[in-house]
């Protein structure tokens, strides 16, 4: 490690630091800290980022992941809201990493879900990637806001549980295909990018962890807004096994509304929704 590189955190260093903040990870925030540099070395090799991108990373707990981003010559700004976290994070930054280094780093205290695009702002630049372990029960809204809210994200890996990135990433058709499968893909082109181990975490979780990869792409073409192509989403996975004939009958007027909506793009209306494309929910929309 050159004398220019943040010096990661170990699994003794995360204990101590925890121990000294008193801080017990809690399910409700779901805190995993990250104790294995590997992995975190990975992450950020995989996000390929670099002294071009600001980065955002969302629950930077003790700063595992935050000193890896770091090392890349990433601009970074942080997320977290837990106070006590958010308060130490500075400091870690300041004592683990040479001066010009930690100048790349700033912290926003906030829930994610709140946090607006310009206060992730940096001398009026705003972020060009999200490299992220998302806490477990939050990490879809998080993201999908996320990618709402700031239009000028490039790029991005975040680590969720391993059942959550087969939802993301999945295709039509597929088991795992839905909700949060189409609404990603109304922002970007996502893909699985690799497990994690459970027991690089600290406390150990009880289920596994994926890593999902995304590159944004234009909104499909469509005279409709996201609002109406979302409703429409939502409206055909809230009941799976019907057709869509059937399943759209609320969301079109009635049954017949959806049949004509459904032929009008150009769709079987015998279809269930998990066969739809983005873009055929997006003309779906359009034609009602």
């Amino acid at each position: 490690m050159s004398t220019t590189s943040p010096a990661l955190l170990g699994p003794a260093d995360i204990r101590q630091l925890a121990g000294r903040l008193d801080v017990r990870p809690t399910k409700q925030l779901g805190q995993n800290f990250v104790v294995d540099a590997n992995t975190v070395r990975r992450i950020a090799r995989l996000a390929e980022i670099g002294p071009d991108d600001l980065v955002t990373e969302i629950g930077p707990g003790l700063g595992s992941l935050t000193l890896a981003l770091l090392e890349t010559g990433a601009q970074v700004v942080a997320v977290e809201i837990d106070p006590k976290l958010a308060a130490e994070l500075p400091a870690t930054i300041a004592t683990r990493c040479p001066p010009e280094v930690a100048a790349r780093f700033s912290i926003v205290e906030s829930d994610a879900l709140l946090v607006q695009a310009a206060q992730l702002e940096v001398d009026g630049r705003t972020p060009t990637a999200v490299v992220a372990n998302l806490p477990y029960n939050v990490a879809v809204p998080v993201l999908l806001t996320l990618l709402e809210r700031i239009p000028t994200l490039r790029s991005g890996l975040v680590m969720v549980q391993a059942e959550v990135a087969d939802r993301l990433a999945a295709r039509p058709g597929e088991k795992a295909y839905g909700v949060p499968s189409v609404k990603a893909a109304w922002y970007a082109d996502v893909r699985w990018a690799g497990a994690v181990s459970r027991q690089v975490f600290w406390p150990v979780p009880n289920v596994e962890s994926g890593l999902v990869q995304f590159t944004a792409r234009p909104h499909p073409v469509a005279d409709v807004s996201r609002e109406e192509v979302f409703a429409c989403v939502d409206a055909a996975f809230a009941q799976r096994r019907k057709t869509l004939r059937a399943a759209l009958a609320g969301w079109a007027g009635s049954a017949d509304a959806a049949e004509a909506a459904l032929r009008k793009a150009g769709i079987d209306p015998k279809t269930r929704g998990e066969r739809l494309t983005v873009e055929q929910f997006a003309a779906l929309a359009a034609a009602r």
